[in-house]
């Protein structure tokens, strides 16, 4: 699907083009319509894949159960890195489009698989198609509206995504305990995709030359001064070099660390605890459905009182909600740590892409956004390992409580290493 791209490596903004939320608010808008798409297939596994590691597969060990997030992280991760430099070569559509159809076959093979080794197979392919299919959407975005309402477009992007993962989760609970596991909750999936080509191929416009115009006029931040930099450049620059750059991408890992572990094990132990599956649903949506409308407000909030703050505080929320999952026994302590989990979230998630927006040149943002998903994404697959590890010696408990003293570790290295990165601050 992807063609190479015939203009020159930097062509000149075409005429015409202009940057703005409401210069191309119909086509940021069917952005965020396809990025909801994007979530829901992802939450077509949020609430059943953990019961069905259990119920239809009998994995005994939490390690072996969380596989399928490990190999998901694993290959999302690596194809975030690959993103941002495909996405600067052939043009963000052919990316997107290409994210599609690579997911076509994931309903399949989670409704078909006969072994586990299926189920870590289709997640694999899932986290290809997430790779490049939510990072572009996220980088079209960034091109869309320009420096100045960057947090807000986050936000809303963020925001579709992840109602789509809650809504999906909840659906998905509800199909299961009704029909089962398999194949209903699946189908709600299959129908994600492709109405997500759909849109992808026929509506989707290329985006490529507004990051062009971005470029021609913009005002470096910190980590900006060249627009000219290699992809080794460009990735230790956003690990290590950059202190703005490097504290955002180890808040990202951190945080979907803990988001892996709470898709992971979350489920598992409310079902230890005795909850039915409708219940254990409305847990996995809640959390998600919190973190999604949440973004609605933080992403715009960091245009207005800068990326730090709402960074800090988000991720020292989420090590106060994990804790309390780790101590609570009942539905109403669950639910009451979702929202606070949910919250936490929201205000980390846009804040951080739009923090890396702010400091990254426009000439090599995509590698510097795929680079910091890579890590970030990267948390997942940690998640898997770490929490699958300390719950098979000490219970689930003692994983969530480990996870929630690092997210609450890693709030405190952004507040003393990260600099202010926003425009409005730095203006």
């Amino acid at each position: 699907m992807m063609t190479a791209n015939t203009n020159s490596p930097h062509p000149k903004p075409r005429a015409g083009i202009t940057l703005g939320l409401r210069q191309n608010l119909a086509q940021f808008m069917l952005l965020v319509a396809v990025n909801a798409l994007v979530g829901g297939t992802l939450g077509q596994e949020r609430t059943v894949l953990p019961l069905l590691a259990a119920q239809v597969f009998q994995l005994d060990l939490y390690t072996s159960a969380l596989t399928y997030i490990l190999a998901f992280g694993l290959a999302k991760a690596a194809t975030n890195y690959f993103a941002g430099t495909l996405s600067d070569r052939y043009g963000r559509k052919p990316v997107l489009v290409a994210g599609w159809i690579i997911a076509l076959p994931v309903p399949l093979l989670l409704i078909f698989g006969p072994s586990w080794g299926w189920i870590v197979a289709a997640n694999v392919v899932l986290g290809i198609s997430q790779g490049l299919t939510w990072s572009t959407t996220v980088m079209m975005k960034m091109d869309l509206v320009g420096p100045s309402r960057r947090g807000l477009a986050m936000g809303l992007n963020e925001a579709a995504g992840y109602l789509g993962v809650a809504g999906a989760a909840l659906a998905t609970g509800y199909i299961a305990a009704t029909s089962g596991l398999r194949p209903g909750p699946f189908l709600l999936g299959a129908a994600f995709i492709a109405v997500g080509l759909g849109l992808s191929v026929l509506t989707v416009r290329e985006t490529h030359h507004h990051a062009k115009l971005e470029a021609a006029s913009h005002v470096s931040v910190h980590a900006g001064t060249h627009a000219e930099l290699s992809n080794r450049d460009v990735f230790t620059l956003t690990s290590f070099r950059d202190k703005s750059l490097s504290s955002v991408s180890q808040a990202g890992l951190v945080n979907n660390l803990n988001d892996g572990l709470a898709w992971g094990l979350f489920p598992v132990l409310f079902a230890a605890a005795g909850l039915t599956i409708d219940r254990i649903g409305i847990l996995a949506a809640v959390y998600p459905a919190v973190w999604g409308a949440g973004q609605l407000v933080t992403g715009a909030l960091s245009d207005r009182i800068g990326r730090k703050p709402l960074i800090v505080g988000g991720m020292l929320v989420q090590a106060a909600a994990l804790a309390m999952v780790a101590v609570g026994r009942d539905f109403g302590t669950w639910l009451a740590a979702a929202v606070f989990l949910g919250t936490g979230t929201a205000m980390v998630y846009p804040t951080l892409l739009a923090a890396i927006g702010d400091v990254a040149h426009p000439a090599w943002r995509a590698r510097s956004v795929g680079i910091y998903r890579l890590w970030r994404d990267g948390g997942f697959a940690v998640g898997a390992l770490l929490s699958g590890i300390i719950a098979d010696a000490y219970g689930i408990p003692a994983a969530v409580g480990v996870v929630a003293a690092l997210t609450g570790a890693s709030g405190l290295i952004v507040a003393v290493r990260m600099r202010s990165t926003d425009h409005r601050a730095a203006g």
